[in-house]
Order: C-alpha cells, then structure tokens, then sequence
C-alpha cells in the first residue's frame, strides 16, 4: 500500500515537473493551480499510510484535506475556462470562500468532534491502520464536493448542447475526467475501506489536462498569431509607456531604429534626439489625431511601415505600441502604379484636351456661322472674347476688389464669350440683316435670341462634365442684355441678381458695338464711344465695373486701333 502511494506521488510531481517544461504564459493560472495542489493531496496520503500515532495521522489527513478541498474547485474553474463562460469575481469568490470554509473545518479534526467523532492509529501486523469515526461535518464536506460535481456535468452537458466554440475533443476529456474523478471518489470506499484511490483521480486528470493544454493553445488565435508572428522574425515591435519610458523592442525594431538599442529600460526615450524626432513625435500625432497611426521609414533599399497603437494591459491604457513591417514589395508596387497612373492620366489629359480644343473649334465655328448670318462686318465675337479678357487682367490687377475672380471663373468666361450670340441663329434672315431700325415687332423677335441662346447653350453642354462651365456659358448667352437698372432683357434682372459674368459680357458687347463699323453705321471715335459708356455704368452697367474699364481703355482703345 505504501509503495502504490509512494508511486501515486512521484508520478504527480513528474506530471507537475513536465507541466513547468511545457509552461507558457498564456496557459490558465488555474491550470498551475491544479499541477501544484495534486502533489500535496498525493503526499497527504502518503503521509497518512506512514502515521505511526494519531498526531502524524491527523497531520496527514489534514494535508489531504488541502490538497483535495481546493482540488476539487480549481478543477472546476477549470471546466468553466475550457468550456468559455466567464464566472463573474463575487461567484468565484463565493466558491473559494465556502470551500475555505469547509476546508476550516478540517482543522478542528483532533479539537473536536464535528469533523470526526474520533480517530485512533491501530497497528495490523507491520501496518498502521488509522480508524475514524465520521461527525457531521464530514457528511456536509462530502456534500459540498458533490455539488461541485454536479456543478461541472451540468456546464459540460450544456456546453455540449449549446457552445460551438468549444471543441468537442475538450468536452469529452473533460466528462472523462468527471466520470472517473465520481468513480474513484465515491465508489472507491465501496471497493476498499483501507486504499484510497481518489490520487489516482487526480493523476488521471493531469494527463487530460496535458492533452487539454497542448490543444487549446492552438485555439486561442490571437496568442498563436502573435508568437507565429514573432516566430518568424520579420516583424518589429517597441513599446513605451503614456510618458514615453522605454518598455522594450526586438532586433527588428532595433534595426529599423538603431537609437532604440541605445535606450535602457524605463529611461524616458523622449531625451534621445533621435527616437524623439523619429518616434516620439509620431506617437504625439497619433494622440492628437488617431488617424494618423501609420509613417514609413526607408532603411538602405527597405521600406518599413510603422503602425501605432495603444498598449493596454487587460482594459487598462499603460501606453504605446509600435507595430513594424517590411512594407517594401507594397510601396515599391504602390510607387509603380502610381507612375503608371501618372502617365496615363497624361495621356488622358491630351487626348481630353485634344477633344476639348475640337469642341472649342466646333463652338466657335457655330458662332462664327451665326455671325455671318449678322449685318456687322464680322469679327465681333474675337474681339468682345478679347475686350473680356483685357476687362479680367484689370480686375485681377486690383488686390482690394471686391470682385473675387478664380481662375476658373476667369478661364471660363473668356472661353464662353464667343458663345454670347448663339440665339440670333433663330432670328429671321430679314431682321437680323435689316439695315436700318428695328420696328417694335421685329426687336420683340430680335430679343428673343438671349432666351434661344441660352437654350442652344444648354443642349450643347448638358452632356458635360464641367457643369461650372456649362452654368456660366448659359449665363452669359441668357443674361447679357440684362440691364443694372432693370430696364433690359429677357427677365428685367436687376442690380446684383444679374450674374456677375453676364454683367462683364454687357460692358463688352457694348463697347465693341460702339466702337466697330456695322453695315448701318461707321465706328465710333472713342471718345463718343466713352462718354456713352461712362453715362451707362450705375443704369445699363455694374457700377463696380466702371473703374476696371477706365483703366483698361489704354489697352482697348490700342487694341482696336490694330483692327
């Protein structure tokens, strides 16, 4: 009998010895538990079968007692950690306090006779025998171990019925340990009231729970990611606590920045001039705007990506973790595309502009075909697209305007000039080549070619994608007989309702009609033509525009006198 107890406990310390070998520390606390505490309820036995006198039965029988009592329990919480359900920190304490307790009781075993009526050593040829007499105590301890056993079939057979994360390989072992660890408890005094084999249990359980360990290791898929991760050497890692104290890296950490292997632990890593501008100031951006939590860093021919994020310790912030990888292949691929996009976005921008430029010559040969149906001497729409830019030059001169002209605007307006007329296409031949004055019939008619403009315009640009063109094209063709007064035509638009490129039209339009030969009249000197146009600016013009025309007859008046 010694010897099988003997064995019982030198195989337990074995079990225990290549659990320390095979140690991670990403094993359940609970699961160490187990493999210290086996020892002691195997040598509380052994210690009982070599009492030679109540004191040493007593001693050992209160070892068993330790080992077994918190046995039971850890081996319980085990079964809730493999089957994932989380026992909430007052259950777990519940459990460990009423198991105190009844361990407590234990200790009076000797004191009194709660636990044990009483309890005498009998020698039986070379053997001592230990003789007890159970009290109440005894009864309820067993009590006690009987609902943590009921306890663990139960959460094992719902996991069964009810958990698909739990492998059922798991669950078997696990009601294989159950249904021994009952066999063995209760049925084993019905076999032997001398041998006691619930160390055999015990035993039992720690070779599952080595099979158990060696498994789930492999299901916890964050521990196996990062140690494969590691494993493989090609990802960095440094961290720092929330003041910046240097926690640790890796070699690779280390190589992509050198000043790391420089630093020691929990020296403040903000001191180093380097680490401070490479890293540090990184970490500070990071804070300010968690959208930038990656930069890149270029050692020899490598490119590595640095990925920030926040270090916590279970739920709670202790800091900052960097997160670096080789990101060659990608950037290397990201900088050909890149190049390629480059290029063919060239391409496309000349084939556009090379269509754009026959669209333009299409517009302007409509224009000039409308032109010719007119009874000027041709070239009107070249020079009101001309005085349009010359007007624009000048407000862009005068950095305190109030006019706030983007280059868009500025671009558009010039290449939508040409377009002003397009209406009169739909003005009878007779009208619009009369020589004389219009009677009230015909100039009905002849207005009618802003609202027809406007619509010509629109149907030839609706298909465009630059719809700010498009909207100030129509504007224009829409809008130009407008009048600041109110006084024009086709809406009576008044003041600033006008729109601001119609507006610049107006002045253009005018200023070229006055001062160009038509076939009804000679051209204007320009003196004539500017006492006209002054006595128009605040009535038939924007007054704001007077000043930008004043400074830009020098340059109108050369201009025409070229023509």
């Amino acid at each position: 009998m010694e010897m099988f107890y003997n064995t019982c406990f030198i195989v337990s310390l074995a079990l225990m010895g290549f659990y320390a070998l095979i140690w991670h520390k990403h094993f359940p606390v609970v699961f160490t538990l187990i493999f210290a505490f086996v020892p002691i309820a195997c040598l509380g036995t052994l210690y009982q079968v070599k009492a030679q006198n109540v004191g040493e039965a007593i001693l050992g029988i209160k070892i068993t007692y330790l080992g077994s009592s918190y046995l039971i329990l850890f081996i319980l919480f085990a079964i809730f950690e493999l089957c994932n359900l989380n026992l909430k920190r007052w259950v777990r304490f519940a459990f460990i306090f009423i198991t105190t307790v009844f361990f407590g009781t234990t200790l009076m075993i000797g004191k009194n006779t709660l636990f044990y009526r009483g309890i005498d050593v009998q020698q039986v040829g070379n053997q001592f025998r230990i003789i007890k007499q159970y009290g109440p105590f005894h009864t309820l301890y067993y009590l006690h171990i009987a609902v943590y056993l009921v306890i663990s079939i139960i959460v094992t057979i719902y996991s069964v019925k009810h958990r698909k994360d739990v492998s059922n390989r798991i669950l078997a072992m696990l009601m294989f340990c159950e249904a021994s660890t009952i066999v063995l408890f209760f049925g084993g005094r019905l076999i032997s009231n001398t041998l006691e084999l619930l160390p055999i249990s015990y035993i039992i359980d720690e070779i599952l729970l080595l099979f158990i360990i060696k498994r789930i290791a492999l299901y916890d898929v964050s521990d196996t990611a990062i140690d494969t991760i590691i494993k493989n050497g090609v990802t960095g890692f440094a961290s720092f606590d929330k003041k910046f104290n240097f926690l640790g890296s890796n070699d690779i950490a280390k190589k992509v920045f050198p000043a790391l292997a420089t630093l020691t632990i929990d020296s403040c890593a903000a001191k180093n001039p380097e680490i401070k501008e490479k890293i540090i100031s990184k970490i500070n951006d990071f804070i300010a705007d968690e959208s930038k939590k990656s930069f890149y860093t270029e050692v020899g021919d490598k490119i590595y990506q640095t990925d920030i994020s926040r270090l916590f310790d279970g739920h709670k912030h202790r800091g900052f973790l960097l997160y670096i990888q080789d990101d060659t292949k990608d950037q290397k691929y990201i900088a050909l595309i890149d190049d390629f996009n480059d290029k063919l976005r060239n391409e496309v921008a000349e084939k556009t502009k090379h269509i754009v430029e026959m669209h333009d010559q299409l517009i302007l040969g409509m224009a000039t075909m409308v032109e010719s149906r007119d009874n000027s001497t041709g070239g009107h729409i070249k020079r009101t697209s001309d005085v349009v830019k010359i007007l624009i030059d000048e407000i862009l001169k005068d950095k305190q305007s109030s006019l706030t002209l983007t280059p868009e605007f500025c671009h558009n307006i010039i290449k939508a000039a040409p377009m002003h007329d397009l209406g009169k296409i739909a003005v009878n031949d007779a009208i619009l080549r009369k020589p004389g004055k219009f009677t009230p019939d015909e100039f009905t008619e002849m207005k009618t070619h802003a609202e027809e403009g406007a619509h010509i315009v629109h149907e030839i640009l609706k298909d465009t994608d630059d719809y700010a063109f498009h909207r100030l094209a129509e504007n224009v063709a829409h809008y130009h007989h407008e009048r600041w007064d109110g006084s024009g035509y086709p809406r009576g638009l008044k003041g600033t309702d006008i729109p601001l490129e119609a507006r610049i039209m107006a002045v253009a339009d005018v200023y070229d009609a006055l001062v160009s030969k038509r076939v009804y009249k000679e051209s204007m000197s320009f003196s004539q033509a500017d006492e006209i146009m002054t006595e128009g600016f605040g009535k038939h013009f924007d007054g704001q525009l007077q000043k930008y025309y004043v400074s830009a007859r020098p340059r109108l008046e050369e201009y025409y006198s070229q023509q």
